[in-house]
């Protein structure tokens, strides 16, 4: 993983035309803000930040960034955008953090074991909730939560209240609400319930509600002078 992520600031018009032509150059358009400083433009290298985003920690990574002539910052990437047809990074926006301050962050929940309720029961495991809202200090955030799921029976549920508080030593506050479910046993049947609401809708000629899945990410905006 870069020790620093090298910052080139941008000079000139931000616009479209502009961009294309930081990545025609092999780089990508970026935002460095935060830290109660003005906001850059710069050109990182994508090399660098996709090795970043796929590392273990992935975009909760702690990082720092050198911008010419500014020094250098901790930092974390915020946002980013793909373009999903040549699967290239676009345009990123950094962060500069301070270590002595909490954030909140959002980290992946990660479901160990194979619950009693499938292995005996004949149920399936649903995990709901696969990122869970927490607080902490840049140094404490954990890459991920374990939860136990092996005594998880039948219509068991588990709760973001019955996630564990720390990690490897670490520790934070959680900003999800409590009661919000992060992964239930259900049965077969159950789960097949949808598919026999199609077929009533299509009998009486009635379209089922269904409901809307993923986000989209509108454009980040180009820093301004």
């Amino acid at each position: 993983m870069p020790q620093v992520v090298v910052a080139k600031p941008r000079e000139g018009k931000f616009n479209k035309n502009a961009a294309r032509r930081v990545r025609a150059a092999g780089k990508i358009p970026a935002v460095v803000y935060g830290a109660g400083k003005d906001s850059v433009a710069v050109e990182v290298d994508p090399k660098q930040i996709l090795q970043i985003l796929h590392s273990e920690s992935g975009h909760n990574t702690i990082f720092d960034v050198e911008i010419a002539g500014q020094g250098v910052a901790k930092a974390m990437i915020v946002d980013w955008q793909y373009e999903p047809i040549r699967d290239t990074l676009l345009h990123i926006d950094l962060k500069r953090i301070a270590l002595d301050k909490t954030m909140e962050v959002s980290v992946p929940i990660r479901l160990v074991g194979v619950p009693v309720g499938v292995k005996t029961e004949g149920g399936i495991l649903d995990q709901v909730l696969r990122e869970v809202a927490i607080e902490c200090l840049p140094t404490e955030i954990p890459s991920h939560i374990d939860v136990d799921v092996t005594g998880l029976h039948m219509h068991a549920v588990i709760r973001v209240s019955d996630l564990p508080h720390s990690s490897v030593s670490k520790t934070f506050k959680f900003l999800t609400a409590e009661d919000t479910t992060v992964a239930h046993v259900i049965s077969i049947k159950a789960e097949a319930e949808p598919v026999a609401d199609v077929a009533v809708a299509a009998a009486t000629g009635t379209e089922p509600e269904v409901a809307k899945k993923g986000k989209t990410d509108a454009p980040a905006a180009e820093a301004k002078k």
